[in-house]
């Protein structure tokens, strides 16, 4: 059941979260809720998606408890504002973020980390 209300797909589960980054190569994963600070990252990435198809770009609920596998993960140790955004390429976290992200630091993170 979809919980948030964005124009992305959303990761309902764990597993699904797994074979997604193993299936694809670059991966942007943002974990947040209908907020003021998570809502502008949705929508970057929405316009992002037209325009970067060799990402995939996919929402989570941070209140599913299946967000564990991002909200306990090693890179958001220390994390204190929503969303929680990763960055996958080949199977392995290569950036996290946190809190509101502009459309400029998000073409940063993948120009440098998603090449």
């Amino acid at each position: 059941m979809k919980m948030l209300q964005t124009g992305l797909q959303e990761i309902e589960t764990a597993d699904e979260l797994k074979k997604i980054i193993s299936e694809n190569e670059k991966v942007m994963v943002c974990c947040g809720r209908m907020g003021p600070m998570c809502i502008p990252v949705y929508e970057a990435m929405e316009e992002l998606e037209e325009e970067r198809e060799d990402v995939k770009f996919f929402s989570m609920a941070f209140d599913n408890p299946e967000a564990h596998i991002i909200r306990n993960a090693p890179e958001t140790q220390g994390f204190m504002g929503l969303p929680f955004t990763m960055y996958y390429k080949n199977g392995k976290v290569v950036h996290a973020t946190s809190s509101i992200q502009s459309m400029e630091q998000i073409t940063a993170v993948l120009d440098n980390h998603l090449k």
